[in-house]
């Protein structure tokens, strides 16, 4: 008999070592409510998916694997690899073109939560919260008059990226009354003005900025975009936020000029090697708030990320094209389309059955 079932497969990365869910509902009753859907969670957590496990599905939700080429090639049966995020560089799209897999990521999952991690950051230096947290439980309450904070309002947000998760940074921010610049060199001057921002070039953002926000996508053009050359334009009272991708920011570069006062601080979710050497220098740096890549980790983010990702494993296993594509040239490759209309094909004859009563 031909299977008719559409075989989806979880990493495993997305269970705690008791195997309950280890992030809440991330919204897989989606799938429940599918009768043409069967799930699983793969046997072992895995730093690479394998290819005979790969070829056992025809979509996989992917949280920190890797799916590399030795993980796509020849796979015949899987459609979609959908990434439970915006970030795929643990994915190798090309690998996905040419075995036509399709790649989609959960935008509209992470927009508002990493958005909301980036103010939480601009909010908590610019009080300089920690280091007053810390003054109140070592008893060292005279000593609040030697760390005044930043007021926002007419100060300078300077936005590196502005795409999906930028433009929301800014939108978010409209309240506080600054001035907003943004560098994206694929961005228009008509998508700046709509969220109150000026196009700028990178180092004119940098010397003008007095919190420079980190929100583009980690490529080979921005590995170390932030290098000690360009650190050097920035303030010496200005705050670096970074919630997009460590490597962006060369770390090395960053640590010596907080080191040497020549910024004033920064807040960090990514480093360039996670998790980081529990003895690296930042550590021992007051000027910073560090987060475990994980300050937007919020019910909110995964119930999000999850609902996307499942939606988009739900559109192929319909025959349906999904929302966010990474690589859409798959959608035009003859091979993927006969995936898509092999699929679109066994719902139907599913519904024909079950409203004949053959099921």
């Amino acid at each position: 008999m031909v299977e008719t079932k559409f075989r989806v497969g979880l990493t495993r990365d997305f269970l705690k070592a008791d195997g309950s869910l280890g992030f809440g509902d991330i919204g897989l009753r989606r799938l429940d409510d599918d009768p043409r859907i069967e799930w699983d969670f793969l046997a072992e957590n895995v730093n690479e998916i394998p290819h005979e496990i790969a070829d056992q599905y025809d979509a996989l939700l992917v949280l920190a694997p890797q799916v590399t080429a030795a993980t796509l090639s020849g796979c015949s049966r899987l459609a979609v690899v959908a990434r439970f995020g915006v970030g795929y560089d643990n994915v190798d799209v090309p690998a996905c073109t040419e075995n036509n897999v399709l790649l989609t990521i959960t935008p509209d999952g992470v927009r508002r939560p990493v958005a909301v991690s980036a103010i939480a950051f601009l909010l908590a230096l610019s009080h300089k919260l920690l280091i007053k947290d810390r003054l109140t439980r070592e008893g060292r309450w005279a000593e609040k008059l030697d760390y005044m904070g930043t007021g926002l309002t007419g100060r300078t947000l300077g936005l590196i990226g502005l795409g999906n998760i930028g433009r929301e940074i800014l939108t978010m921010a409209r309240p506080f009354e600054m001035r907003h610049l943004a560098f994206d060199p694929y961005a228009t001057d008509a998508v700046a003005t709509e969220v109150g921002a000026t196009l700028t070039g990178l180092d004119e953002l940098l010397a003008e900025s007095d919190f420079v926000c980190v929100s583009c996508a980690l490529t080979e053009t921005t590995r170390h975009l932030l290098n000690a050359e360009r650190l050097a334009k920035m303030k010496p009272t200005s705050y670096l936020i970074n919630v997009a991708r460590g490597p962006i920011v060369d770390q090395a570069a960053l640590t010596h000029v907080l080191q040497q006062g020549l910024i004033a601080g920064a807040g960090l979710d990514v480093f360039e090697h996670e998790p980081i050497d529990p003895h690296d220098p930042l550590l021992e740096l007051d000027n910073v708030i560090l987060a475990p890549h994980a300050i937007c980790w919020t019910d909110e983010l995964f119930l999000g990320n999850g609902r996307a990702a499942c939606q988009s494993i739900l559109d192929v296993a319909h025959g349906r094209e999904p929302k966010h594509v990474v690589n859409r040239a798959v959608l035009q490759q003859s091979v993927f389309r006969e995936k898509l209309a092999r699929f679109a094909c066994c719902n139907k004859n599913d519904n024909n059955s079950t409203r004949n009563g053959t099921l």
